[in-house]
């Protein structure tokens, strides 16, 4: 009898944790408030529904629930009834907010489209292929070209992950023999700040997509270092600039397929020649059992990009398709690794 309703309270604990596990409604009413501003507009005190409405141009009926829904989850409160406040949840969303929450989850942002691609995962699981371009009908590189609110806040995550992987590209390499680096695929030019500003006499080109680059340009001129850095704006499947002494891929290569990947580390191997290096910045996952951080970069980049996270000997297969070997391999605490790449 014990041991029975042992068993049935276990099964009833366990269901509870898995039905909590996959609730969808909460994720998604979540990034909606967020999308519509709705933490922002809520004033310090509080608010009642119809000036909610009058700012959001919602559906009064529609938002009412939402910020019912979003208060029995402690996300708001309602401290009379069709008056809402803050609760500390909602605080974090907020534009001015450090963690930059409400830009992660805007489902009309990177971040939330990235989120919205898992309702594709079913099709990913069965046919390998990425979900992004399902769901949304083109690739998110498509998608930015045609959306530059979509492209802007795709960059402006990019740099805020940048701040944490950056700094040990420039510590954890050996740059005293370079004169000259190519950064390709370099974004904002967040890398090669750090590096241009931590080596006075280092010279460097940004090879990135038009839009970008012309944001790139802006930054590299606040900081000081538009003198020194060139930028190449177009493809880097079309055009390499040749004869740098270094190339670096930071967090490029896991965006891409294996063939396109290749196609990638060719070019930069290539432009490179004889005497030069390429540097790939990327997370290395593990051969076997993975973290949960890593099987879920690992999941998202498939979800997303139709690519992986790939292991050394990943790598190394990779390299040596495009005439390269890998000479060194350097861990960091941000969880990125460099992996130093000499001609064959």
């Amino acid at each position: 009898m014990n041991e029975q309703t042992t068993g049935d309270d276990e099964d009833v604990l366990s269901a509870d944790r898995l039905i909590g596990m996959c609730d969808f409604v909460t994720p998604i009413a979540i990034r909606v408030a967020a999308t519509l501003r709705l933490p922002d507009l809520v004033s310090a005190e509080s608010t009642p529904i119809g000036e909610l409405v009058a700012k959001s141009g919602a559906d009064p009926d529609a938002l009412l629930a939402l910020m019912r829904f979003l208060a029995t989850k402690g996300v708001f409160t309602e401290p009379s009834p069709g008056v809402f406040g803050l609760a500390e949840a909602a605080r974090l969303l907020t534009g001015d907010h450090p963690s930059r929450l409400r830009d992660t989850l805007d489902l009309d942002g990177a971040g939330g489209r990235f989120d919205l691609s898992y309702t594709g995962l079913l099709s990913t699981v069965r046919t390998g292929e990425a979900a992004y371009p399902r769901v949304f009908g083109r690739s998110l590189w498509d998608d930015m070209a045609a959306d530059p609110y979509l492209a802007a806040s795709f960059d402006g995550l990019m740099t805020t992950m940048a701040a944490y992987w950056a700094p040990d590209v420039v510590t954890g390499h050996d740059w005293d023999d370079v004169r000259h680096v190519v950064d390709v695929g370099g974004g904002a030019g967040d890398l090669l700040i750090e590096l241009l500003t931590a080596r006075p006499g280092l010279r460097g080109t940004l090879v990135e997509l038009p839009a970008t680059a012309g944001k790139a340009a802006d930054a590299l001129a606040r900081a000081g270092v538009a003198d020194r850095c060139a930028i190449q704006a177009g493809s880097f499947f079309t055009s390499v600039p040749p004869g740098a002494d270094a190339y670096v891929l930071a967090h490029v290569l896991h965006n891409w397929p294996d063939r396109q990947a290749g196609e990638i580390l060719r070019r930069c191997a290539e432009a490179a020649g004889p005497r030069g290096r390429v540097l790939v910045v990327d997370r290395v996952a593990g051969d076997e059992s993975v973290s949960y951080p890593d099987a879920a970069v690992n999941l998202h980049m498939l979800v997303v990009f139709g690519s992986k996270e790939r292991t050394l000997a990943q790598f190394t297969g990779l390299a040596a398709a495009a005439g390269l070997r890998i000479d060194g391999v350097r861990h960091t605490p941000s969880g990125s690794a460099l992996l130093t790449c000499l001609p064959a």
